[in-house]
């Protein structure tokens, strides 16, 4: 097998390492997690996997499992292993508009068109940012098409024509890709620039995360992005996901679903979160603003799509009281917040304990088992800390 050497030393990593007696966690819970994935990747469930696990700006553990690639020759999963964040990339879209929002360049009270005028076709006049980042927009099923990714002008004009499916604000109901590329086009709206550098230069470079989170993959690093797969209709086992491998899928950055990172850029991101908005010295945002962002925007209503409330912030969703939740564990507490990558993912942080995790695999399961799995997956986390 192959393994790509070029592993970032860890001294520069933002979060220094510890182990998980010092930092508070029952090492037997974390050793059957570890046995679970083991587990699932010798059942052919997903071929690699890697996890980290912090504490009060601490990493506690970060490991690799399986295979990054198995075609046409294997390469095994490596700590520098970059894998596809899915809809988890909607969480670090939202770290930059937060930032944004704090540096006075727009509201979330306001309406897109307020900055985007030919958002407004469409009937969209009305539609706020807040209503795009908590799925009340009105256009879930709206689509991108490949020959706008890259070109943002295209992009700008296939936003603005996306039709309403229904009155905003009215439902909750997840928009899988679309919301997300519209916030992308108001982040070139308020900043004139690429919203895939405002990602970069806003969130995953200040944090000390700019080797290992990425929306927009350069071509340069490619060689480390773990292959995604998908189950064969009809039949056991995996393919590769030729559409999720695409350089064009890879550059384009889709807000809502095309960042790349490492298991342990996730949990530095949460951490920042847990910590107030810093990192290492570094302020992303203030305390207010994440006490803002970190609420719950829709109560207990139920998202249409996923069958369930979801509690949803601007851009992480919440574990709440509800008897059922997408991700969180059932054995979270009501203030856990996270959010998933379709079929593979889940990231997540704990501000009564200070915990975060992240769980990334690369093949996109389907329900039943996806869900069961996830919930397995964080509660042996969660009943693993100690106070």
């Amino acid at each position: 097998m192959d393994t790509v050497t070029n592993i970032r030393p860890a001294a520069s990593f933002p979060l220094p390492q510890s182990d998980l007696e010092s930092l508070g966690f029952r090492k037997g819970q974390i050793d059957r997690l570890i046995a679970l994935i083991e587990r699932h990747i010798a059942e052919n469930r997903y071929p690699g996997c890697q996890i980290a696990l912090a504490r009060h700006g601490k990493l506690a553990l970060f490991k690799s499992f399986g295979n990054a690639v198995t075609d046409p020759k294997p390469r095994v999963a490596a700590d520098d292993t970059l894998w596809l964040l899915y809809s988890n990339t909607k969480v670090v879209t939202a770290v930059a508009l937060w930032a944004l929002a704090e540096r006075g360049l727009f509201s979330f009270a306001d309406r897109i068109a307020d900055h985007v005028p030919a958002f407004a076709k469409n009937a969209k006049g009305n539609v706020t940012v807040l209503q795009t980042i908590t799925h009340q927009a009105g256009f879930p099923n709206a689509v991108v098409a490949k020959d706008a990714w890259a070109d943002h002008k295209r992009l700008r004009e296939v936003v603005c024509d996306f039709p309403l499916e229904w009155t905003p604000g009215s439902k909750v109901h997840y928009h899988g890709l679309s919301a997300h590329w519209t916030l992308g086009v108001l982040i070139e709206a308020l900043t004139g620039k690429d919203f895939r550098d405002v990602i970069r230069e806003t969130v995953a470079e200040p944090l000390g995360l700019g080797h290992e989170l990425f929306v927009g993959l350069p071509e340069a690093e490619f060689a480390r992005a773990a292959d995604m797969h998908e189950p064969i209709p009809g039949a056991e086992g995996m393919r590769r996901d030729a559409d999720a491998n695409s350089a064009e899928w890879r550059k384009g950055g889709a807000p809502g679903g095309a960042g790349y990172g490492t298991a342990r850029a996730m949990a530095a991101l949460y951490q920042m979160m847990l910590a107030g908005g810093e990192l290492n010295g570094t302020r992303i945002v203030s305390p207010r603003t994440l006490q803002y962002a970190i609420r719950n925007h829709t109560g207990d209503r139920v998202d249409e799509f996923m069958g369930m409330p979801m509690h949803r912030g601007l851009g992480p969703h919440l574990r709440g009281a509800t008897a059922n939740i997408r991700g969180l564990g059932a054995f979270a507490n009501p203030g856990v917040f996270g959010h998933g990558g379709v079929g593979t993912s889940y990231c997540w942080g704990d501000p009564e304990s200070g915990v975060s995790f992240a769980y990334i695999t690369n093949n996109r399961v389907p329900d039943p088992w996806h869900s069961k799995r996830l919930d397995l997956v964080a509660n042996l986390v969660h009943s693993a800390i100690l106070p």
